[in-house]
């Protein structure tokens, strides 16, 4: 596995995977099953500063709804907060049926502001 510091973008790689497995109620074990890797091999992903092989990257933004562009174009996204960032990965992994709470939450927040 290449290393964090030589792909820059991939610094939140494993934190996004794992934010986005636990929203989508996925375990290490149904994840890693799912794209036919060792579960331990996940873990590794998941919580060390390293990066997989492209096969396994594309599968796991696949999976995982993750935001490819991030990763391999970070300049385009690099302009929004971490934050800002955070939120709109929560809100794809959102199910549709709460948008509209979502929606309704942020109109009020920006009507608090105005």
């Amino acid at each position: 596995m290449a290393k964090v510091e030589d792909c820059p973008g991939f610094e939140t790689f494993g934190e996004d995977v794992r934010a986005a497995r636990e929203a989508l109620g996925l375990t290490i074990k149904a994840l890693a099953k799912q794209i036919n890797i060792d579960p331990r091999y996940l873990s590794e992903i998941e919580l060390k500063p390293t990066i997989p092989s492209i096969p396994v990257i594309l599968q796991l933004v696949r999976v995982c709804r993750l935001p490819i562009e991030c990763y391999f174009n970070p300049e385009l996204v690099g302009e929004d907060s971490a934050q800002r960032q955070r939120v709109s990965q929560k809100l794809k992994l959102c199910p549709e049926k709460y948008l509209s709470i979502v929606e309704a939450t942020i109109d009020g927040a920006i009507k608090l502001e105005e």
